[in-house]
């Protein structure tokens, strides 16, 4: 088993008040943001990663089949969520998930062992 940052290029912060938080981010980091952008997750965005995370914060592996061309995910985060896997790795176990619906679409990788493959 291998542990990955899902967002390796990002920091996510959370808070309760959001003007706030970024009051702080202003004052401690300065010019440390020179040339960087703050973006606000979206409620969605914000609901799946909860619920995909859980409250260990950790995308745990999940199971599945294939039968027949269509895979379903017997256990695991990804189990119910078949319609938001776009892309399969079976050599590397993986499975990418997209994570929103809207412009900004953004992919999460996730781990998806397929256990079985039927015609």
């Amino acid at each position: 088993m291998e542990k990955k940052l899902i967002f390796p290029a990002n920091i996510l912060l959370e808070s309760e008040n959001e003007d706030a938080l970024l009051d702080e981010i202003r004052r401690h980091a300065g010019a440390a943001l020179q040339g960087h952008m703050i973006l606000r997750m979206g409620l969605e965005e914000e609901e799946f990663l909860r619920f995909l995370c859980g409250e260990m914060r950790h995308i745990g592996m999940s199971r599945g089949v294939i039968r027949g061309g269509d895979m379903q995910v017997t256990e695991g985060p990804l189990k119910g969520m078949e319609s938001q896997i776009c892309k399969i790795d079976r050599h590397k176990r993986l499975a990418k998930l997209r994570a929103s619906k809207r412009q900004n679409i953004r992919y999460i990788p996730a781990g998806l062992e397929i256990i079985e493959k039927t015609i």
